[in-house]
């Protein structure tokens, strides 16, 4: 019986360690990159906020709260506490958690606007440059036709 608690015991200690590492893996970033859609007028936008700073997008008042990135990897994982206020409300559109790599599985409920985080700002990382994907050429479909 003694073996079995003792047993037992390691067991919970081994999940609480592993528990605590798992959340000492995420570090604190100074801010965070989002990007929103007016989705009536097809305008989208980046912005790039500070901890605590919050920025006006039309009726929108967007402020991050906190933004978290694994410390091994800052581009695997974001994830951004937001509080959104819509001016023509009393109560915020949206605070919590979005995640970048899920934007679904947190996502504002919002009519007309949409909102979502690219990324964390983490100093000493530049996230990959993304490049355009050149045009098929439609030329070469057209060869012999005329023949």
């Amino acid at each position: 019986m003694k073996k079995a608690l003792v047993l037992l015991g390691a067991m919970a200690f081994a999940g609480t360690a592993a528990t605590q590492a798992a959340a000492q893996s995420f570090s604190e970033a100074e801010g965070a990159v989002l990007r929103w859609l007016d989705t009536l007028t097809g305008r989208t936008g980046d912005l790039e906020l500070s901890r605590g700073q919050a920025a006006n997008n039309g009726r929108l008042t967007i402020q991050l709260d906190s933004c978290r990135y694994m410390a091994d990897n800052p581009a695997a994982e974001a994830e951004a506490h937001l509080t959104i206020l819509d001016s023509s409300r009393e109560q915020p559109v949206f605070s919590g958690w979005m995640l970048a790599s899920a934007p679904a599985l947190s996502a504002m409920e919002h009519p007309r606007y949409d909102v979502w985080v690219l990324r964390c700002i983490v100093p000493g990382y530049k996230p990959p440059e993304v490049t355009d994907v050149p045009e098929e050429n439609d030329e070469a479909t057209d060869e012999g036709a005329g023949e």
